[in-house]
């Protein structure tokens, strides 16, 4: 039986983190997954396969078809014939996933951490706990010290809503091979508008139907409203709020989807539908029955702050457990594990995690929502700026949206940033380390930012919030 300090559960975000840390700690650690690609491992979960990654590469290229179609001329940049080779830019976009997954296997070898393929289940636990790990046809036994659990989590379904050709998940739609006429997209999160981008740049006619009838309602509802301006400006969106599905077929070439909202019912047929209606825990089958994992009442492993288990040595880290389903969430709460397996004393504070949105405008935010805020009875002052002011974002064509800050009415603390518009994917790390950082929006604001950059958005702001803004 092989024996180690550390067993890994799953080789996505958090547990390939987990992993490499837990080796340059000077611990033995073993890595089980079991998604493959040629009889090897395919290293870096959903997040890297068929996520995070892919999504965004295939983001890049539509983003860059639909500036070359509609705003390159305004540079003086004149294209006479335009069109789109899908099958190369899905090639690109494999061949960035593969530079990633043979990137952590590389570093699963510099750092000396063993990868196994297959699945891998918790039978005993105790000083010493016993995963046993099926690939194939064989089943062999691992002991190790501790276990951490990262088994990510796998797309909701529907009722009716059969996942094949034409109805597909997240993955799938990464996957096309050609460019749907007309699009449906259940829900209207994150993925949804993500791959609802994409499509819509390429030439699809997309309709979102979201059931909840506010729009992205854990953003800030200036952002929120903000964003589904600029989405309904866009040629090829229908966004539709508060719809309840009533029937989902598939036909011979379509799908027929039946809902209804506040005006009754609606049947629309779409080439192709993807259900982005949220993700479940992939929390059964990691452990034997007889153990008593504790799940919470969603199914999510239930831990502590330091993602202890109820179970004596075993940790469950990123989508599996409750909290954001974020990839460097899942990554820093494999690191924290592995650095208190290795008997350190880590801290992730939860209230500066970041969110990102990669559509066009980008959206992002840290900290409280001005909802948040007053439902906690805090009182706060606001500062906000429009990109539309600021030089850098007029010379890149693209000054949509504002940065919005939040800070204590009494000690000027930032206590949250908003950002719809370009790069907000970039400039709401500044956000995050001045709040990791205790800083005022004083702080920001005496803080000297380059000119022409967007950064000085995000410093106008500061400035806002005591009445101060210099160039509004």
């Amino acid at each position: 039986m092989k024996t180690c300090d550390v067993a890994v559960i799953g080789a996505g975000p958090g547990g390939y983190v987990a992993a490499i840390r837990c080796a340059q700690l000077g611990l033995k650690t073993v890595c089980v997954d079991d998604r493959e690609k040629d009889g090897r491992p395919a290293l870096g979960g959903t997040c890297l396969n068929v996520g995070c990654i892919p999504s965004k590469a295939l983001l890049e290229s539509s983003e860059n078809y639909e500036k070359a179609r509609t705003k390159y001329a305004s540079h003086g940049i004149l294209i006479n014939e335009m069109a789109v080779d899908l099958a190369k830019m899905q090639a690109r976009k494999s061949s960035i996933v593969d530079a990633h997954t043979s990137g952590i296997a590389f570093l699963f070898r510099k750092n000396g951490v063993e990868s196994i393929l297959g699945r891998a289940r918790l039978k005993s636990v105790g000083e010493h706990c016993i995963l046993e790990v099926a690939s194939g046809d064989k089943t062999e036994l691992l002991e190790a010290k501790h276990v951490i659990i990262a088994t990510g989590s796998s797309p909701r379904t529907l009722e009716g809503a059969t996942f094949g050709n034409r109805i597909v998940d997240s993955s799938g739609a990464l996957a096309f091979e050609e460019i749907p006429r007309k699009l449906g997209i259940i829900g209207a999160g994150v993925i949804g508008l993500e791959l609802g981008s994409v499509w819509r740049r390429l030439g699809s006619e997309v309709v979102l139907l979201e059931a909840s009838p506010e729009f992205l309602p854990l953003a800030d509802e200036k952002i929120s409203k903000e964003a589904l301006k600029q989405f309904r400006k866009e040629a090829g969106w229908t966004i539709n709020l508060g719809i309840k599905i009533l029937s989902i077929k598939e036909i011979e070439s379509s799908v027929n989807v039946n809902y209804e909202n506040s005006g009754g019912a609606i049947e629309q047929d779409f080439d192709r539908l993807i259900v982005a209606a949220g993700r479940v825990p992939n929390s059964q089958a990691v452990a034997n029955d007889d153990l008593g994992l504790a799940l919470d009442e969603r199914g999510f492993i239930a831990v502590d702050r330091h993602c202890r288990t109820n179970l004596p040595n075993v940790y469950a880290v990123g989508d599996v457990v409750q909290g954001a389903m974020l990839a460097h969430k899942a990554s820093e709460e494999g690191a924290m594990v592995a650095e208190l397996v290795a008997g350190q004393k880590p801290e992730i504070d939860p209230h500066l995690m970041p969110w990102v949105i990669y559509t066009s405008p980008e959206i992002a935010w840290v900290g409280k929502t001005e909802r948040q805020l007053r439902s906690e009875g805090v009182e706060y002052r606001t500062g906000q700026f429009p990109f539309s002011a600021n030089g850098r974002a007029q010379a890149l064509g693209d000054a949509r949206g504002f940065v919005k800050m939040l800070a204590d009415a009494k000690t000027d603390s930032v206590l949250g940033v908003h950002i719809i518009g370009p790069f907000a994917s970039e400039l709401i790390s500044e956000a995050v380390v001045a709040m990791a950082f205790s800083a005022s929006s004083e702080d920001i604001a005496r803080t000297i930012h380059a000119h022409p950059s967007l950064g000085e958005a995000l410093h106008e702001a500061s400035l806002a919030v005591d009445g101060r803004a210099l160039h509004i």
